[in-house]
């Protein structure tokens, strides 16, 4: 896989231990997070309290379970600019495949010299809206179904 540009690849755990401790820390964390904006933790080594948004307390739940069985994680910034490869390894489609959806103008990209690059807040946009023609369609198909009598 192709690193990103400004990505931070967090390694899975090596160890069954470490894969343990993640799982632990992450229900214990997860049981934690307030309702509020913000939360405090201390760190036992320091003495001061550390404010941090609950937003990142989510993110951080979510890194530990995904550790916890075994998966890397990928942290991209939204502003992040993908070659038209690596935005084809995300969608999980062939490059060609993608190249036709930007020509067609299906996704947005822009220009860098010669080579298309796309934003992954764009790639975010078009991967929530195929998934939402998706569920529009199996809704479609299920309501199909039962009036025929098929379900």
């Amino acid at each position: 896989m192709t690193a990103l540009r400004k990505e931070q690849l967090i390694a899975p755990p090596s160890t069954p231990a470490e894969s343990d401790l993640a799982r632990t820390s992450s229900r214990l964390l997860a049981a934690c997070i307030g309702h509020g904006k913000t939360a405090r933790l201390r760190v036992i080594d320091g003495k001061d309290e550390i404010e941090v948004p609950v937003s990142a307390l989510r993110m951080l739940v979510d890194i530990l379970a995904n550790m916890a069985v075994g998966n890397a994680i990928s942290l991209v910034p939204i502003h992040a600019e993908l070659t038209t490869q690596q935005a084809a390894d995300f969608l999980s489609v062939s490059r060609p495949y993608l190249i036709g959806l930007l020509e067609r103008g299906e996704l947005a990209h822009h220009m860098v010299g010669t080579h298309r690059r796309v934003y992954f807040r764009d790639l975010m946009s078009y991967r929530e809206a195929q998934l939402k023609k998706s569920k529009a369609g199996l809704a479609e198909l299920a309501r199909l179904s039962q009036e025929l009598g098929l379900y």
